[in-house]
């Protein structure tokens, strides 16, 4: 059995007299949607539409059943867009799903992520009661910033219900270049060489599957762009051991390919990992023997890996002290690897969940040094 409400006060209803439940919106992330037992499916795709759209205050209110595409195709209309760049947009991500999975793509790396964008939630706690945070526009608030405490975490403290996000002006072009590498270490020092200079990138990806590739974007206005991409080239030549270069100005196709995760073919396991990019040569020697295909995106701060099996993947992180989110796999227990200071995760869960709603917390245990921690 699963519900689909249409309205707030049905899903209030629903959370008040089951036991468990489980989220699911356009299921583009299978490991963090699929039906776990005990928990009832809940289908969010009742709950959608924008509620709220000031294109001068550069602001949106939606619910959180909303597919992306719906909201990027809206945004379009006025030129503006969300910069951090939303995953599986043309799988049916919706917003809620990409706020639970902090689901962030390549073009984050010039303006941050979904914690840089979201203003305001409100949610439907294990109580039943419709919680209000933040608000719908942009401005300083004291205290805690619980709408920022939702993005990553996977509807463990409620069911998200409506989000309000700031929006930017969208570049007017783009252009990309592609460096081709012999090594992994080359991709990585033009990485470093290039990311304190003033060159204004919105994306820096590595991409490790026939060689090794580095694809950098550049976007604004279009008589400037082939003038930028040269110095920047000219700049990764000096700094780095490419192999050849191509610049590409018609470069949509490129960049709605890793937006859907393609690169990844069919792996039946998909893992994303928070990394510091000196760390990166490290976790990549460590996976290569279990990894058909790997990605290392925002400048080498996201790590992305498809295996066919999620097992040694595992026990490398763990190794490594690293965690890692399973986008596909088995679901139910969704990290890998290892993670550490999660108390306040737990006291926020007993506030807000104390009855385990929103499946026991054991359904998110993790390896940790701290045997009081949850996952975040």
């Amino acid at each position: 059995m699963s519900y689909r409400p249409t309205a707030i006060e049905e899903l209030q209803e629903l959370v008040r007299g089951e036991h468990y439940l489980r989220p699911r919106g356009g299921g583009s992330k299978p490991a963090l949607s699929a039906p776990v037992s005990p928990a009832t499916p809940i289908e969010m795709s009742g709950l959608a539409g924008m509620i709220e759209y000031e294109p001068g205050e550069y602001t949106f209110t939606a619910y959180a059943g909303t597919a992306v595409q719906h909201i990027q195709h809206e945004l379009a209309k006025n030129g503006q867009y969300l910069p951090f760049d939303p995953l599986l947009v043309t799988a049916g991500a919706t917003l809620g799903g990409t706020v639970a999975a902090n689901s962030c793509g390549s073009g984050r790396y010039r303006y941050g992520g979904v914690r840089d964008f979201i203003l305001g939630v409100k949610f439907v706690d294990g109580h039943g009661r419709l919680i209000r945070a933040g608000g719908k526009v942009v401005k300083n608030a004291a205290g805690f910033d619980l709408p920022k405490f939702m993005v990553g975490s996977l509807g463990r403290y409620g069911l998200l219900v409506e989000l309000s996000f700031k929006v930017f002006p969208e570049p007017r072009s783009y252009t990309t270049l592609i460096m081709t590498y012999t090594r992994l270490e080359a991709a990585m020092a033009a990485i470093f060489a290039s990311a304190n200079r003033p060159f204004e990138m919105d994306a820096l990806d590595i991409a490790l599957e026939a060689g090794c590739q580095l694809f950098i974007r550049l976007g604004g206005l279009p008589e400037a762009l082939p003038g930028r991409a040269q110095r920047l080239w000219q700049f990764i030549k000096a700094n780095s051991e490419t192999i050849s270069h191509e610049i590409i100005s018609d470069d949509k196709e490129i960049w709605q390919a890793a937006n859907a995760l393609a690169w990844a073919g069919g792996a039946p396991v998909l893992v994303k990992v928070p990394i510091a990019p000196k760390r990166v040569l490290e976790l990549d020697t460590a996976v290569t023997p279990y990894t058909s295909h790997r990605r290392y995106t925002a400048g080498g701060n996201v790590a992305w890996l498809a295996a066919p099996d999620a097992a040694p993947l595992d026990a490398a992180l763990t190794q490594l002290g690293l965690a890692g989110l399973l986008l596909r796999g088995t679901p139910g227990h969704p990290y890998l690897g290892q993670r550490q200071g999660m108390t306040l995760a737990e006291r926020v869960k007993r506030a807000l969940d104390p009855h385990n709603k929103f499946l026991p917390i054991t359904h998110y245990a993790l390896r940790t040094t701290d045997p009081h921690a949850t996952p975040d």
